[in-house]
């Protein structure tokens, strides 16, 4: 049976964090009718303005419309993968855009659901691409500049094959000026491309005449993945404007301090495939990295790793660093920052008022910093975590915890599961057979349970801000996830 994918206008609910961010809101624009960006607004904040729907009158709300991509598959020829529709559309100049998990981008007369342009880059399925019918949207921009003509105001479309296109916001159409007929290719430029691993997921985040482009990197399919260096490029041509990776190649990196023997970091990643948030007034753009390649063993990149697993802040007009702040030293377990980052004003109990990011994390840590300078604006403790025992590996020794925590870190999972003796006891013997020390222990030869695991904490969903109650919002999850590591003589001899 296929799987549908469908857009229907109607209205969802967030679970809530709580009411400690403080006051004001977010960086960007002042509430109005449209959707411009990904996350609402470049804050990445998701508020939408007072409107009809109340709690009082959300029981009435009706289906207006249905809009049917057709873009279904079960997984037959499409390297057994099912679709999936991840994206959430944007509305601009009237019009509600988004796109499929075929990566085709379609327009929509927002009060009927009436198709008005669709947009097919004809990516090829029968490719087993690492991040299959990942696709969450699209960006836009609007030229500022008197004048008429065609692509005065264009939609900004990634794709599995590593593309960016620029589309007619009105028609659909590529726009010839930008790249080569519409079209930039990402590939060019990085080293050690692999086909299919290396794409794009996320919208762009556009800031003034520039559209800035992260990547999704296939985990674990070597050491020495691709690089995940963040790019600019011109709005207009396609040209490239500037590039930073989050990685150390020298010395002279503002991360290098970090790593033993740079000159020899062959790793890859800390790419960004989540969505990007921006300060135009302060001409910042804040970046939410990953981990390092591979992601459970680190013998072959030593030291912190920064700056990957990292809030990273650029001036988004020339791509300098201006700071960056670690979530996760040395990480181990995959605990990248997959959450689009909050920015808000926050407000200490004296009042004053602060610009500030928040990122919640996979581990269900939530970071609040000053947005000028990284600075930690609620308390973090270091803590000694535990050591590893693999042979090679050197885990830190010390690791980051936030006063705010979305859910309980320090509990061992059993409690969760603890529904009947039968539960308690398979749980028991499976977590007993494994290694399990808090939330930062280490990946093991003979296993470690990791909570609240790879998939837990906040993920690509994000938070919400309400500016006017001052409250966040998260979807949470907790996964435990058992790791096992196989030492490299014992998995080659299993295919001679």
């Amino acid at each position: 049976m296929g799987v549908s994918a469908s857009i229907t206008a109607s209205v969802g609910l967030a679970t809530l964090l709580g009411a400690w961010l403080g006051a004001g809101s977010g960086a960007a624009a002042q509430p109005s009718d449209d959707w411009p960006h990904y996350g609402g607004s470049l804050a990445g904040d998701r508020y939408a303005a007072p409107s009809a729907i109340t709690p009082q009158s959300i029981d009435r709300l009706s289906v207006a419309w249905v809009y049917r991509t057709g873009d279904t598959t079960d997984g037959n020829g499409f390297g057994g993968n099912p679709s999936r529709f991840q994206a959430t559309p944007i509305l601009v100049g009237g019009k509600l855009i988004a796109s499929t998990g075929f990566n085709r981008a379609f327009a929509l007369d927002p009060a009927t659901g009436t198709e008005i342009w669709t947009f097919d880059p004809k990516v090829d399925f029968s490719k087993s691409y690492s991040e299959p019918f990942a696709s969450r949207g699209v960006s836009a921009w609007q030229d500022a500049a008197p004048g008429q003509g065609p692509c005065r105001a264009r939609v900004f479309l990634g794709t599995l094959d590593a593309r960016l296109f620029a589309l007619d916001a009105d028609a659909g159409v590529p726009c010839a000026d930008f790249g080569k007929d519409g079209e930039v290719d990402l590939s060019v430029g990085i080293p050690r491309f692999r086909e299919r691993d290396y794409s794009v997921t996320s919208p762009a985040t556009v800031v003034g005449d520039l559209v800035i482009v992260g990547s999704a990197i296939g985990d674990n399919g070597a050491t020495a993945l691709e690089p995940g260096v963040v790019r600019a490029y011109d709005v207009r041509d396609g040209g490239l404007v500037w590039a930073w990776d989050p990685l150390p190649r020298s010395d002279d990196h503002p991360g290098a301090e970090s790593w033993t023997n740079v000159q020899d970091n062959r790793t890859g990643g800390a790419n960004v495939w989540s969505v990007m948030s921006a300060d135009p007034g302060r001409d910042l753009v804040f970046l939410p990295t990953t981990s390092s390649s591979p992601d459970f063993y680190g013998g072959e990149r030593l030291g912190d790793n920064a700056f990957a697993n990292s809030v990273v802040a650029l001036r988004a007009s020339t791509g300098e660093f201006v700071w960056g702040y670690q979530t996760v030293r040395h990480d181990l377990w995959d605990y990248d920052l997959a959450s689009q980052p909050l920015l808000f004003e926050h407000a200490s109990a004296d009042g004053t008022r602060r610009p500030a990011v928040a990122q919640a994390t996979k581990t269900g840590f939530v970071f609040v910093l000053d947005r000028a300078s990284g600075e930690p604006l609620h308390p973090v403790e270091e803590r000694a975590v535990p050591k590893s025992d693999v042979p090679g590996e050197q885990a830190a020794p010390t690791q980051r915890f936030p006063k705010l925590r979305l859910h309980a870190t320090d509990a061992r999972p059993l409690r969760f599961w603890d529904h009947s003796e039968e539960h308690r006891a398979a749980c028991r013997r499976l977590i007993d057979g494994v290694r399990y020390e808090g939330i930062f222990t280490p990946p093991s030869l003979e296993g470690t349970m990791l909570y609240p695991g790879n998939p837990g904490g906040t993920n690509w969903g994000s938070m919400a801000y309400d500016r006017g109650s001052r409250i966040a919002y998260a979807v949470v999850t907790r996964w435990p996830t058992i790791v096992k590591l196989i030492p490299r003589q014992q998995f080659l001899a299993a295919f001679l």
